[in-house]
């Protein structure tokens, strides 16, 4: 329900995943009896967790990892990997540059220019590893970049922005005809981000396989920062699903719901879910491990900033394995390890047995769910992290 916010001007309000809670179901499964499968077009993933588009956390052999864990890794196509024949030493370079050498390091580095062979070797390397291939691009890349990676074999495309829309207006280049896009290409093709019911309706109505839904949450991204945009993700996550509900009723197509950033813990991955999601698209949490590329040095790369095309570096914590951040053990005590696992237990303490069955879970309103009664766990640090 809107409020008045001033006299004449309303405003509705909304929720991310700290304003709820999940209420416990009548029943209960058994955690091993749980099903976190789910599936885009023709392909089935025994996961629903995408690792995120991000220079630091997805190069080629974590892609190959990722996908051998039943997941998607999404490899950037606007990065490091497609401008350098040794994205390694590129790395190198950023892990041993001071924190005052770091922005001209970085700056340096995407002053090289985007390479087509290089496209081309990234997307080759993948599928003869044995890796489930998917790769990302902004949008006025997609059209040069669709092609070689479709007939190189990869298995799905993403065209990703900070704020996508069906129709985009500029006198300067001429933008990505998105139906056009999709109608080319045979190969499933994800959208986004948006965080509305209408653009969601339209960007499935022009040929979308997957959305991406969320615009700021991640742990690095400055755009509700820089440009004071964005909705929270529940109430986003929420109204996409509602969105995608009302397309699979008026064509019998279903097209899944990727939640975006702003989840750091198990508890928030499976809100996401409880909000509508069918899969959901993390980052900074897999740029500590060791299988990412730059694991020595904790660093996390950002998706975009107000000086560089992301560029920018944060530093994301202790260094863990793959396996313990996806199904642990955990040995963290604040809900960053283990993601798989925690979904699971969720699910079977909502009495959700599958994905579809946990997008109905009841929410309530609780602000205070975190913090009621943690009197000790503030003073002691228990479930804070390390």
């Amino acid at each position: 329900m809107a409020e008045f916010i001033s006299k004449g001007r309303k405003a509705r309000k909304s929720y991310g995943f700290d304003d709820v809670a999940m209420v416990p179901g009548d029943l209960t499964f058994d955690v091993d009896e749980v099903d976190v499968s789910w599936t885009l077009g023709k392909h089935k993933f025994e996961i629903p967790i995408l690792a995120a588009a991000m220079d630091g956390v997805v190069n080629v052999n974590f892609a190959v990892e990722f996908s051998k864990r039943g997941g998607i890794a999404v490899l950037n196509l606007d990065g490091v990997c497609s401008r350098l024949n040794d994205p390694q030493e590129a790395y190198d370079r950023i892990s041993k540059a001071s924190k005052e050498e770091m922005t001209s390091v970085i700056q340096s580095v995407y002053k090289e220019p985007i390479k087509e062979e290089l496209v081309e070797k990234c997307v080759s390397e993948i599928k003869e590893k044995g890796g489930f291939c998917v790769v990302s691009s902004v949008p006025q890349n997609a059209e040069r970049f669709a092609k070689i990676c479709e007939s190189t074999g990869a298995d799905i495309f993403v065209v990703q922005s900070t704020v996508t829309t069906p129709v985009h207006v500029s006198k300067r280049y001429k933008p990505l005809n998105f139906e056009k896009f999709c109608k080319s290409i045979k190969i499933p093709v994800i959208i986004g981000n948006c965080v509305t019911y209408k653009t969601t309706l339209e960007l499935m109505e022009v040929g979308a396989d997957g959305i991406l839904v969320g615009i700021g949450p991640g742990a690095a991204c400055t755009t509700r920062q820089v440009l004071g945009i964005g909705v929270p993700q529940i109430t986003a996550t929420g109204d996409a699903a509602a969105a995608r509900d009302f397309y699979f009723k008026k064509t019998g197509k279903y097209v899944p719901i990727i939640t975006d950033g702003g989840m750091s813990t198990g508890g928030d991955i499976a809100k996401a879910f409880a909000a509508g999601a069918d899969s959901v698209m993390v980052g900074s949490a897999f740029a500590k491990t060791k299988e990412s590329p730059l694991p020595g040095n904790h660093w996390g790369m950002a998706t975009s900033s107000e000086n560089l095309p992301r560029g920018t570096l944060i530093q994301v914590g202790p260094v863990c394995t793959l396996d313990e951040i996806l199904f642990g053990p955990a040995w963290l005590d604040d809900g960053t390890q283990n993601l798989v696992g925690a979904l699971k237990l969720s699910m079977a303490s909502v009495g959700a047995k599958d994905l579809k069955q946990m997008q109905l879970t009841e929410l309530i309103i609780a602000p205070s769910i975190k913090t009621e009664g943690k009197i000790q766990q503030r003073q002691q640090h228990v479930g804070m992290g390390k």
